[in-house]
């Protein structure tokens, strides 16, 4: 079984990202399943509450989920053409304290997919991640794209998605990252 944990980069109740990552999870091949997690309750960065309190809670459960996980997939909003603020925030207190950045991110597998309104999805949201991802020696999976555009129109009210083509493409893309997440096992 591949386990998957994947993250929401917004905070929005209404967010496409969050509703994307939530229709992954049921479009996810047999024999993996993924936890999907959200940034909420994670704070601001801080070295000083770092030093006098260690890492936050929130920080501290997400950070062993990543761990636990086979495979972590990175749904990703795009905010002014680049990576959002709570999303880099999350990932720099994971990476916190340094010793700890091989145990949590060396070599674990990582997807990126998002979605906006846009006309090019989160493609520079996705590309910006990639200096990030080297730096903590990830493996970024490179085999598939899945940037979501004109998100407005993909999802309904209840923020399902209504388009049997994005459908598809979200399986595919799912199937891809976890035929590569197992032959990275073996």
């Amino acid at each position: 079984m591949i386990k998957l944990v994947g993250i929401s980069g917004s905070l929005r109740r209404g967010s496409f990202n969050t509703a994307l990552l939530r229709a992954a999870a049921g479009l996810l091949p047999d024999q993996a399943t993924i936890e999907v997690r959200t940034l909420h309750g994670i704070p601001l960065y801080d070295a000083d509450v770092e030093a006098a309190d260690g890492l936050p809670a929130s920080v501290s459960a997400l950070k062993e989920a990543v761990v636990a996980a086979d495979g972590v997939l990175l749904v990703t909003p795009e905010y002014n053409n680049g990576i959002p603020g709570v999303f880099k925030n999350a990932i720099d207190w994971m990476s916190r304290p340094d010793a700890d950045i091989a145990r949590v991110f060396g070599g674990k597998m990582i997807a990126l997919m998002g979605a906006s309104n846009g006309a090019f999805g989160t493609q520079l949201s996705q590309a910006a991640w990639l200096p990030v991802l080297r730096t903590l020696g990830t493996s970024p999976w490179f085999g598939g794209r899945m940037l979501l555009s004109h998100a407005r129109a993909v999802f309904d009210d209840q923020l399902a998605i209504k388009d049997a083509a994005v459908t598809l493409r979200i399986k595919t893309f799912l199937a891809g990252f976890v035929a590569a997440v197992r032959r990275a096992q073996h």
